[in-house]
């Protein structure tokens, strides 16, 4: 890899990790998408999954979606990581996904050795491999986590670590899925 770039993503890494871990100090008083927004436009956002084929947000429609941009690399995203499984495995279906979006440079491989150690189980893996899904969705720290609703819109927008099964916090989410 050339070194340049190398540098430019610890340094992005680095950015990333600091505005992560202060706005989830802040946050964690008022929880997770604990103020409510009107439902904005998502940026369009490409991914493909562990056997490489592309998707977009719009194949989740009809679901409320839980979008949380996540790295090997974030301590605070490889902490949430297992809660987030719990989550997808207690409330994912037909009216709700959890889908976790690495933005890893090494791609499907480092995220399958992850979910390997922890035991993630319910979760697919997904790759953005531009490495470049924070920025079009105007996150300033990993983690980074939206809330979408059935139309493909933003309802909710949390940045940090979270305990996603936490009883208050699937209550939330489970009004999210019954208000639509």
């Amino acid at each position: 890899m050339n070194p340049r770039i190398a540098l430019a993503a610890i340094a992005v890494a680095v950015v990333a990790v600091g505005a992560g871990a202060y706005v989830s100090y802040w946050q964690k008083a008022t929880g997770p998408f604990a103020r409510q927004v009107a439902p904005k436009a998502i940026p369009e956002l490409r991914f493909v999954d562990e056997a490489g084929r592309a998707h977009t947000l719009a194949d989740f429609r009809g679901k409320v979606v839980l979008l949380n941009v996540w790295a090997t690399w974030c301590e605070p995203c490889r902490e949430e990581m297992p809660a987030l499984d719990r989550l997808q495995a207690r409330l994912g279906g037909e009216r709700f996904q959890v889908l976790t979006l690495s933005v890893d440079l090494q791609g499907a491989p480092i995220a399958r050795k992850f979910y390997s150690e922890v035991g993630i189980r319910a979760l697919p893996i997904y790759i953005d491999p531009t490495a470049k899904a924070a920025f079009v969705l105007g996150a300033p720290g990993l983690p980074a986590t939206l809330l979408v609703d059935r139309q493909g819109r933003e309802v909710g927008r949390h940045l940090g670590a979270v305990k996603w099964d936490a009883p208050e916090v699937m209550e939330r989410l489970q009004r999210a899925m019954a208000a639509e």
